[in-house]
């Protein structure tokens, strides 16, 4: 196994505040040490007020490509059925440049029906939509390949989801980062699967990154060595207002492992 540095995301998710207020946080996130900094991929809120405010995700990040200057930015996670793949890789080296090389491409099947009924998507059944995310990857591979100017480099390919039999083998074959939203007890079941849908089409798993999501609860001294004795590296928190005290935490941890 890779021994990689513990990295802090922050997910800020693109509901119930303004938009300066999210761009003042992301900034703060920046300043405090964070490592990437996550939207999502929806068009309304998935919790609270289900009409409150909302934002589009990749207008932000092209946004957030301008207003930050270290921290690595994505979508936790894209949904594959919003956007035509091809459209989707030129989308992500477009923001890849206007970031000098920060993109990360978080990507995912999609499961939010009303996203898909009240903006005219087909909603279809899981299967389906993870069998056109798997038809995709490719081609946003393939994309990459045929832009001018290309990326500035292989964007990293995020896949969130712990689905066994077909989610898990897609992250073997084109993940540099796999998102678990497992817990503890439950990951190394997930990590024994991913081990051998790796060995089924010659990857080393080592290659892949392991994310988890971490929650407000969670205290870091506790959480976290439970998991980066897994192997993770990757530590998100998830964040719906202006309160980053969780973060600072996670940061501290974060130092306190990595000297």
């Amino acid at each position: 196994m890779i021994d990689r540095p513990v990295r802090i995301g922050l997910q800020l998710q693109p509901q119930h505040m303004d938009y300066a207020t999210i761009r003042r946080v992301a900034s703060e996130a920046e300043e405090l040490g964070a490592d990437v900094l996550f939207n999502w991929d929806h068009f309304f809120p998935l919790y609270g007020e289900p009409d409150g405010l909302h934002f589009e995700c990749w207008t932000m990040l092209a946004a957030w490509a301008e207003s930050t200057s270290r921290v690595e930015i994505g979508a936790l996670v894209t949904c594959n059925s919003y956007r035509n793949p091809e459209l989707l890789a030129d989308m992500a080296r477009t923001v890849d440049h206007i970031s000098d090389g920060r993109l990360i491409l978080g990507i995912g099947s999609g499961w939010f029906e009303r996203d898909y009924t009240e903006y005219g998507y087909e909603f279809g059944t899981a299967g389906g939509r993870l069998d056109d995310l798997a038809t995709a990857l490719p081609r946003i591979e393939s994309r990459w390949g045929k832009l001018n100017p290309p990326p500035t480099r292989d964007i990293p390919v995020l896949i969130g989801g712990g689905g066994e039999k077909k989610t898990l083998r897609l992250v073997a074959k084109h993940a540099d980062i796999w998102h678990s939203f497992a817990d503890a007890e439950t990951l190394p079941r997930k990590l024994g699967i991913l081990r051998e849908h790796c060995a089924a089409v010659g990857r080393d798993p080592a290659e892949i990154e392991v994310s988890v999501e971490v929650g407000g609860a969670d205290d870091p001294s506790a959480t976290g060595p439970k998991f980066r004795e897994l192997g993770a590296s990757l530590f998100t928190v998830g964040s719906n207002s202006t309160d980053l005290s969780r973060l600072r935490e996670w940061i501290a941890w974060r130092d306190e492992v990595n000297a």
